[in-house]
């Protein structure tokens, strides 16, 4: 099939999927065990029966399944993901969308910082493999990959923050400005708070890229093409940076779109470490105050921004290789 036929083909598996996941994030909740009113103010919390009908119809827990899965749709599609619970009267997109610009910074720039890392490593690594580099880069990467990432942030956190002191321990600013002023000093102070996290998040994500990349290098290496670059008489960069890594980098583009998943759970433990004030501090909170709203709200956006990485990813693959459109 062509480019286009292609596109529209992963663009319904896409819509279908997102339809899916529609459908679970409605019912998750309500196919929990228990009275929907405890769950949502906590069972301590004594009620007169006619408190508990109106929160049940302040929510549109008294309707029908099909009819409450009408009103979720057409809040959804309002862009209305209820009211917070702890934060009571506050939308749930507004708590979200406070935290969402912090995350999307330590996360992007880490996510990043990882895919270039691990892309030049690997490269570099799968072309000298079984050398000094290759073994040691090998090591690191394995060592980083399978470290949790709370235990490294305690880590840096301790050396950095509260041994040596250059680094602050946690948040994205200090108090002072606290009014969101943008400055060159304000920014140069969310720059300094983002350093250990970024660093702690960049450690656990560099590695799995690091190791697809190695892996895609040493199979490339293999392929007659390569044989025949050799024999043109090019440039080692050349081959290894033009012919190798241009085909080796194929799986890694997959990889990075399925690794946002990762991404999230990795920033909600980053962040909480770090109490850094994003969406992952944000569902930590709403787990500890049971804000269920808060938590379905952030699971629809993280399953959507996976979503979109992974239908990009599909349309990029595409591009790069003919193989995968008309295969």
């Amino acid at each position: 099939m062509g480019l286009r036929r292609y596109i529209v083909k992963r663009g319904i598996d896409t819509t279908i999927t997102f339809f899916i996941i529609i459908i679970i994030n409605f019912l998750l909740p309500r196919l929990m065990p228990g009275d929907p009113v405890s769950r949502l103010i906590g069972s301590r919390v004594q009620m007169s029966y006619e408190e508990r009908i109106a929160l049940l119809k302040t929510y549109g827990l008294d309707k029908q399944l099909h009819e409450q899965f009408i009103i979720y749709l057409s809040n959804l599609l309002r862009g209305d993901l209820g009211v917070s619970l702890s934060r009571y009267p506050t939308p749930v997109i507004e708590v979200l969308m406070y935290g969402l610009p912090w995350t999307i910074l330590l996360v992007g720039f880490s996510t990043f910082l990882a895919i270039l890392i691990g892309t030049v490593l690997g490269i570099i690594s799968g072309w000298r493999r079984g050398g000094r580099f290759d073994i040691a880069s090998l090591i690191v990467a394995l060592a980083t990959y399978s470290t949790p990432v709370f235990w490294i942030g305690m880590l840096l956190i301790f050396f950095f923050a509260v041994r040596i002191r250059i680094f602050p321990i946690g948040g994205a600013f200090d108090p002072e400005f606290i009014t969101f002023a943008f400055s060159p000093a304000y920014i140069l102070n969310v720059i300094k708070h983002m350093v250990l996290p970024t660093i702690a998040l960049t450690l656990i994500l560099y590695g799995g890229q690091y190791l697809i990349v190695r892996s895609s290098i040493i199979e490339t290496l293999t392929e007659d093409y390569i044989l025949t670059a050799y024999a043109k008489g090019l440039k080692e960069s050349t081959i290894m940076f033009k012919h190798a890594a241009r085909n080796a980098l194929l799986p890694a583009i997959s990889y990075a779109a399925i690794e946002i998943g990762l991404i999230v759970a990795g920033a909600v433990l980053t962040e909480t470490v770090f109490s850094w004030p994003g969406v992952g501090t944000i569902i930590y909170n709403a787990v500890s105050d049971r804000d269920y709203p808060v938590i379905q709200g952030a699971f629809f956006i993280i399953a959507l921004s996976v979503l979109l990485a992974n239908f990009i990813a599909d349309i990029v693959y595409g591009v790069l290789d003919p193989r995968i459109r008309y295969g």
